[in-house]
């Protein structure tokens, strides 16, 4: 004698098989929206990374190019950028004092400006705190060869900003007897880059573009004391102190040796304007 099939019993078993096929779809569907997720924030911070190296190279090439041009009026040069994972921004009016201690008048004061590019710490991450220089080091004020820019890499919360910005360099240049051969006036000149943004290029700057840098001229300021035939050199110690400040950095300075009677300053600057 056949049992009646127990119909309740299978419809049963296939609701649950069908509940158990749609539980593992949508957990495979989760797993793998979670792995694609997961893959995407790692591809996503390789790529901020390989900007973040990509600027600081673009940034070497533009301090190249612009050094390159300093001296030569009306001269001009460029370099590409790509940034699409962090920012570049041409911040103006940082201000520079250049001051010679014991010589009154000798001193010059400007506003420059320099390139930041920055990105945030999901992309690349030193630690807190953070700073180095892959160009120059933490001096304004140098009295030999190298290059004028000082390049550093810089962690604040949220942030990693890589920042371009220019010294001064300062140097005894020449000794001059007068005709009767009496006096001896030392020439020390001090060199100055000074960076111009114009207002269309300040802010910050995102995609591909060309950032340029052309010398608008070339000028020299001397000071050559109240009788304009040098300032006395001070007998009791025979140099001079050179102090400058650039914006909120901490204070620079050098002494140079002098071994004339009288001293004249010459402020050499170069205004570069730099510009998308």
């Amino acid at each position: 004698m056949k049992r009646p099939k127990n119909s309740f019993l299978f419809e049963k078993l296939g609701v649950s098989y069908t509940i158990s096929a749609v539980i593992m779809t949508v957990t495979a569907i989760s797993l793998t929206l979670v792995a694609s997720s997961y893959a995407y924030q790692i591809l996503e911070q390789q790529r901020g990374a390989t900007e973040f190296d990509a600027a600081r190279g673009s940034i070497l090439a533009f301090n190249d190019a612009l050094e390159n041009i300093a001296w030569k009026s009306q001269a001009s040069r460029s370099a590409r950028f790509t940034v699409n994972y962090g920012q570049l921004e041409l911040i103006p009016d940082r201000r520079l004092i250049v001051n010679i201690t014991d010589y009154p008048g000798a001193s010059y004061s400007y506003s420059t400006g320099y390139i930041t590019y920055g990105t945030k710490t999901r992309y690349v991450n030193f630690g807190e705190g953070y700073r180095s220089y892959f160009l120059g080091d933490n001096g304004t004020l140098s009295t030999g060869a190298g290059s004028y820019g000082r390049g550093s890499i810089e962690q604040i919360p949220g942030w990693v900003y890589i920042t371009l910005s220019y010294g001064v360099r300062a140097m005894k240049a020449s000794t001059i007897e007068t005709t009767q051969g009496t006096v001896r006036v030392n020439n020390v000149d001090i060199w100055i880059i000074r960076i111009s943004i114009p207002d269309s290029s300040r802010g910050i700057n995102i995609g591909d573009f060309d950032l340029k840098a052309k010398c608008l001229n070339v000028t020299t300021d001397t000071r050559a004391g109240p009788d304009g035939n040098g300032y006395p050199v001070l007998n009791e110690h025979k140099q001079c102190n050179i102090v400058v400040q650039l914006g909120d950095n901490p204070l620079d300075a050098v002494t140079i040796e002098l071994d004339g009677d009288k001293v004249v300053f010459n402020f050499v600057v170069a205004t570069v304007q730099v510009n998308v």
